[in-house]
């Protein structure tokens, strides 16, 4: 029997979901690295109050690689009424994941048992077994610590670094990570925020160094549109250059671009307040970090803003996937 091809996805946030989904329909072994820093809304409350791994990420992969019930992934989706106090604006599925992580002992363990009984295809792993702080350095030299008060910061971000919950506490990836990123055929870097999503779990020492050694071929995902201070104007040569940098040498050979325009009248930029301008091309740029440039249509114009076609990237990535 001929093995699956392998395919390593690493991010968070909102935009992984939309190009997993059609994914593992796929005949691939897919598998999800998912940061741990995130310390805003549900999940930092519980981050908070329980010290557990935030759950927000996680919960939303749980539910895009699930096969059960829709009414299932309702239940796991479902925010608490602001009026119900102590649950209020809480989702269910953080809640259980937090269950199960006292249940279990660990996040790792906990979220394998959910991935059985949610009948995921594939693999989700949270990129360390503890939680991480994520660190900024900006452009102005000023620095902050925190997922949330970075992004709210709208400064624009120099480099960032993640540690553990503890001063000086060296952050550690599960072994499964690094070992997943080593037996890859491909890795795939987003759709997601760049500084807030991606790199949190591609700075974590083992997971880069892993990234650099891997024979998979790499793709980064660009953005389509830019966000707040963290990369106002970036092109998508810019945003390779950090994801580069972080990962400590130039590792990416594909990068993905969106050149469909973005109408300047359907994005709502009062509900997508986090986004600003459409990220523009720069081939050469590309080229000169020994990437190759795919530019094309992938644009999803809904809900009153610009994502990625899932599918669109779907079938370009297995297009990348037999090419390698």
């Amino acid at each position: 029997m001929i093995n699956k091809p392998k395919i390593v996805i690493i991010g968070g946030g909102s935009g992984l979901p939309v190009i997993i989904k059609p994914l593992i329909k796929k005949n691939i072994d897919l598998t999800a690295i998912v940061t741990v820093a995130d310390d805003g809304g549900s999940s930092g409350l519980l981050r908070n109050y329980i010290n557990i791994v935030p759950p927000g990420d996680i919960r939303n992969i749980l539910v895009a690689m699930s096969h059960v019930d829709p009414s299932i992934t309702e239940v796991m989706q479902y925010r608490f009424n602001a009026k119900d106090d102590f649950f209020a604006k809480h989702a269910v599925g953080n809640l259980i994941i937090a269950a199960m992580t006292e249940m279990h002992g660990n996040i790792f363990d906990a979220v394998q048992h959910l991935a059985r009984f949610m009948h995921v295809h594939g693999q989700i792993y949270p990129v360390s077994n503890e939680p991480l702080i994520l660190h900024a350095e900006f452009k102005d030299r000023t620095v902050l610590a925190g997922e949330a008060e970075i992004t709210h910061a709208h400064k624009t971000i120099d480099h960032v670094w993640v540690t553990g919950d503890e001063p000086g506490e060296e952050p550690k990836a599960a072994p499964e990570v690094v070992e997943a990123i080593l037996n890859a055929d491909m890795i795939v870097y987003g759709p997601g925020s760049l500084f807030t999503s991606i790199l949190p779990n591609v700075v974590v020492p083992e997971v880069s160094e892993a990234l650099r050694i891997t024979t998979a071929a790499q793709v980064y995902i660009a953005n389509i549109m830019t966000q707040k201070g963290e990369t106002d104007a970036y092109t998508d040569a810019q945003h390779l250059l950090a994801l580069n940098a972080h990962i400590g040498q130039q590792t990416i050979d594909y990068v993905i671009s969106n050149n469909a325009v973005v109408p300047n009248d359907f994005v709502d930029f009062q509900k997508w307040d986090e986004i600003s301008n459409q990220v523009k091309l720069d081939k050469a740029a590309v080229e000169v970090q020994g990437a190759h440039q795919i530019a094309g249509d992938f644009l999803s114009l809904r809900d009153a803003g610009a994502f990625h076609d899932g599918e669109k990237i779907m079938n370009q990535l297995i297009k990348i996937l037999e090419q390698n």
